[in-house]
């Protein structure tokens, strides 16, 4: 099978480093991803300037743009072969709940599904980052099996593992997006009291019993399935009624 790997922390990162690594023992492999850290880019693209691919070794490429740039390029001229998959990730850090809104890593993979291609995003689900040998054998085992799922042409599966040892991995968990409290104040910044720096993620609001948050907390893989249509289908007929008094 041939991956195409990208990833929102950067081509140099540990996560990224370690998945492809794993994926090229029985895959064909090409990373292409940002230059540095472009976290919570979501799905920005780059259009008021052009984009340069640097290649660093065989089938590494870095770009300085963001993940949905770097997938966007990479499925539309860049590479000469069109890959079969396309994996983000390993991210440092959970993207869990409302994360999924703001991340690079799950917009890289948004933006493979949006161009055809069955996509996964996997993420280490701690700021610890001790056990991304499991997350790559977790997205190893995921991989292996893909071929034979028979999901929708729109669904992204968002990978959450819990950040300890293969041995205390319980198993696999389907899961729903859980929920957050609204994010931390913006702070001051302390040279400068004129500019701010955007506060933390908020705490956990919905994390019960099948959400990601509930299972990646009692150790199991947490998988969801995202789609790309935003509609509100069940507020449809509301709105309708709405705008028909205009």
């Amino acid at each position: 099978m041939k991956i195409l790997i990208s990833n929102d922390d950067g081509y140099e990162a540990e996560g990224i480093r370690t998945l492809a690594e794993h994926l090229s023992a029985k895959h064909q492999v090409v990373v292409v991803a940002p230059s540095e850290n472009k976290s919570a880019a979501s799905s920005a693209l780059t259009l008021d300037k052009p984009l340069k691919p640097i290649c660093v070794s065989p089938n590494i490429y870095h770009i300085n743009a963001t993940p949905s740039d770097c997938v966007h390029l990479a499925l539309c001229g860049f590479l000469d072969e069109t890959p079969d998959l396309v994996v983000t990730g390993i991210n440092f850090g959970a993207n869990l709940g409302d994360d999924v809104i703001y991340s690079g890593t799950v917009a890289g993979a948004i933006e493979g599904r949006f161009l055809g291609l069955p996509s996964m995003a996997i993420s280490l689900a701690s700021w610890q980052g001790k056990h991304f040998q499991t997350a790559a054998r977790i997205a190893t085992q995921l991989i292996d099996k893909i071929s034979h799922a028979q999901f929708s042409h729109d669904t992204v599966l968002n990978v959450n593992v819990p950040d300890v040892a293969m041995s205390e991995i319980k198993g696999f968990q389907t899961t729903r997006l859980g929920k957050r409290h609204a994010s931390e104040p913006a702070t001051r910044d302390a040279d400068n009291p004129d500019i701010f720096w955007i506060g933390n993620n908020g705490a956990e609001a919905d994390n019960g019993l099948g959400t990601d948050f509930h299972a990646v907390s009692n150790n199991f893989v947490s998988v969801t399935p995202l789609q790309i249509d935003l509609t509100k289908y069940n507020e449809i007929d509301t709105v309708s009624d709405w705008l028909s008094a205009f």
